[in-house]
């Protein structure tokens, strides 16, 4: 059977001295089921856009700046990571330099610059605690990782790194 799953994107905005990272505190909406977790920003591709534009399109919605230099962390499959079990794969980036004065919340709650060594504190998906440390280690090469869920719970994490 083919994998077809859903395309996106997630990036992690780095503040200038790269010690902090701008992440969206989803608090808005009740009913989401990222509610009350932190996580990077992004989104679904959209038909007719490469991951790069697609990733630059969701900053500049998401945090109302413009992306400069954009990094591929890695990629990660997620199946039956979605609400009705659907799957997704997600296409990580770092993004270095950006212009523009970021948002102080969007549709899905606050944004928050947060100091990378706190990051893995704050309530997040589960199954981000075993990427988060590659994307946030400058010097670390693209990975590629699969991470089945079931029940919105991580069922187990293989990975293959590049370089």
């Amino acid at each position: 059977m083919p994998y077809t799953p859903i395309l996106a994107t997630l990036g992690y905005v780095f503040s200038p001295d790269r010690r902090r990272v701008l992440l969206v505190h989803r608090n808005a909406r009740p009913d989401d089921a990222h509610f009350g977790k932190y996580n990077g920003l992004g989104g679904k591709l959209e038909r007719d856009e490469n991951i790069v534009a697609g990733m630059a399109r969701e900053i500049r919605e998401e945090a109302g700046i413009e992306c400069g230099k954009l990094q591929l962390a890695g990629t990660v499959s997620w199946p039956g990571f979605g609400k009705n079990g659907e799957d997704w794969f997600g296409f990580i980036f770092r993004i270095f330099t950006w212009t523009g004065t970021p948002h102080v919340a969007n549709d899905e709650g606050e944004l928050a610059w947060v100091e990378l060594d706190r990051v893995l504190q704050l309530p997040h998906w589960e199954g981000d605690r075993y990427f988060l440390p590659m994307v946030f280690d400058l010097d670390a090469a693209p990975f590629h990782g699969v991470m089945p869920y079931q029940n919105g719970q991580p069922l187990s994490w293989s990975q293959s790194i590049l370089g």
